[in-house]
């Protein structure tokens, strides 16, 4: 299965981007899962954890992220949160 690439960017600096095999993003409309190949959306996020799985059934690592946006494009999954932590 091919690779998701996700950047978690605040305004201060680029947090983490690499590859990864999903990731739970925190709406505000409600929780979403993105992997590869995700139609593109945009939404904005949720004080919540982000909730990255780097292989598939593997452990998940969470990231609390405060306010934001997230986009999907087919270049993958950028979340811009104002606050990470």
């Amino acid at each position: 299965m091919a690779n998701l690439h996700f950047e978690l960017v605040t305004p201060e600096k680029l947090v983490r981007s690499d590859d990864v095999f999903m990731v739970v993003v925190p709406g505000t409309e409600g929780d979403f899962g993105v992997l590869a190949n995700h139609a593109g959306v945009m939404s904005t996020i949720r004080d919540a954890d982000l909730v990255i799985y780097a292989t598939e059934g593997g452990e998940p690592e969470t990231i609390s992220v405060q306010g934001g946006f997230a986009q999907v494009n087919e270049k993958g999954l950028t979340v811009l949160a104002e606050a990470v932590g």
